[in-house]
C-alpha cells in the first residue's frame, strides 16, 4: 500500500486509510487526482473571495453514493432529475472520468424507485423478518451491542429427510443474509444462528457459501467457524449508520423497544397507584383517564378487576377515555366528598 501511494503521479501528501487496502493503483490515482483538484479549488477561492467566505463543504448525498459505490464492477447508474444528473456527471467527471459513460439519465414515466422496484426493497429492508423463497425465513434484530440473525425453516419441510431440509434452508439463508447485511449496511458484531446441522459436510458447505458471498462485500469483515451450537460470528467494518438508523427514528410510544404494555398490565399499574393514595374519606372516588384502547378493554373484560375497589377502604374507581394520552399513559384525579 505504501509503495502504491509513493508511486502516485502527483506531488503533495496523502493519507491512505485502511479502507483502501486492496485498491488498485488506478483507483488510488483517480482518488488522489480528485483530492488534488479539491485542494486547488480551495486555494483559488481563498485567494479570490473576500472574507468571510465558504471555501469548502462536504459533498452531497449523490456524490457520497457515487464515491462509495461506483467502480469498474458497476454496469450503469441511473439518475432521476436533470439537476441531480448534472451533479452526478460533474462529480464523476472530476473523480473518475473513465466511468462517466456509466452515468445515465433515467427517462421513465413513473418515479424511479417505483419503476425499478427499489421502494419495495427498502420497505422489506426495514422489516425484522425476511421470507425466503423456500418458505423459510430469517429474523434480523439490531441491538446496541450486536446484530442477531436467526434462521427458521418455516413452511419448508423438504422431500427426503430433515438434514436436506435444514441444509437447503441454511444455504438459501446464507446468501440472503449477506445481501441483507449489505443492503441494510449492518456493522459491528453480527451473530447468525443457523439451524443446527448434524453432518460436518453440511456445515462446511454453508460456511463456504457464506464466505463466498462475503467476499463480494466492499467493507472489511472477519468470520469465525460455525460453533457447535450452529452460530457464526462475523465482525464487519462499521463506516456509517445502518439503513434502519438513517431512515427511521425511535417510536415515541414504545421508545424504541418495539413492545407496548398490554391493557391488563396497565390496569394493574393503575390499581397499584390507587392503593398508594389510600386511605381516603368514605365516598371518595378516583377518576382514571386512559387511552381509548385501554378503556375499551376495561369496559369489556376489566370488570372483575375493577370490582376489587368497589368496597371500602378502597375508593371507587371510574375510567374515562382520553385520546390525548399515549397507549401506556394514564392520569389519576382524586374526588373526595364535600364535608
Amino acid at each position: 500500500m505504501r509503495d502504491l501511494a509513493r508511486e502516485l503521479p502527483l506531488s503533495g501528501g496523502f493519507i491512505v486509510r485502511t479502507v483502501g487496502e486492496g485498491a488498485s493503483s488506478g483507483a488510488l490515482t483517480a482518488d488522489a487526482r480528485y483530492l488534488a483538484g479539491v485542494w486547488d479549488d480551495i486555494r483559488d477561492r481563498a485567494a479570490t473571495l473576500p472574507a468571510p467566505a465558504l471555501l469548502h463543504q462536504e459533498v452531497g448525498a449523490v456524490a457520497k453514493v457515487l464515491r462509495d459505490v461506483l467502480g469498474d464492477d458497476v454496469r450503469q447508474v441511473l439518475v432521476e432529475g436533470e439537476a441531480t444528473y448534472r451533479e452526478a456527471v460533474e462529480f464523476v467527471d472530476r473523480m473518475q472520468p473513465a466511468l462517466l459513460p456509466k452515468i445515465q439519465r433515467y427517462r421513465g414515466r413513473g418515479p424511479i424507485f417505483e419503476e425499478l422496484g427499489v421502494q419495495p426493497e427498502l420497505d422489506r429492508a426495514l422489516r425484522p423478518r425476511v421470507w425466503l423463497k423456500s418458505g423459510g425465513s430469517i429474523v434480523i434484530n439490531q441491538t446496541e451491542a450486536l446484530v442477531a440473525i436467526d434462521v427458521n425453516t418455516g413452511k419448508y419441510v423438504g422431500k427426503r429427510r430433515l438434514e436436506e431440509t435444514i441444509l437447503r434452508t441454511n444455504l438459501e439463508a446464507a446468501a440472503e443474509i449477506v445481501r441483507q447485511i449489505r443492503l441494510r449496511d449492518l456493522g459491528g458484531i453480527i451473530v447468525i444462528d443457523f439451524i443446527d446441522m448434524e453432518e460436518q459436510a453440511s456445515k462446511d458447505e454453508v460456511l463456504r457459501l457464506l464466505q463466498t458471498e462475503m467476499r463480494r462485500d466492499r467493507s472489511r469483515s472477519r468470520m469465525l467457524q460455525i460453533s457447535e451450537f450452529g452460530l457464526v460470528e462475523i465482525t464487519r467494518q462499521r463506516t456509517k449508520r445502518s439503513l434502519e438508523r438513517v431512515l427511521c427514528r425511535p417510536c415515541p410510544i414504545c421508545c424504541g423497544s418495539g413492545r407496548l404494555k398490554s391493557p391488563e398490565t396497565i390496569l394493574h399499574e393503575i390499581l397499584r397507584d390507587v392503593r398508594r393514595l389510600a386511605p381516603m374519606r368514605e365516598g371518595a372516588r378516583v377518576v382514571a383517564r386512559v387511552h381509548p384502547e385501554v378503556d375499551a378493554f376495561l369496559a369489556a373484560e376489566g370488570a372483575p378487576l375493577l370490582a376489587a375497589l368497589a368496597t371500602p377502604p378502597w375508593p371507587r374507581l371510574e375510567v374515562q377515555p382520553d385520546p390525548g394520552l399515549r397507549h401506556e399513559q394514564f392520569a389519576l384525579a382524586v374526588h373526595e366528598p364535600e364535608v
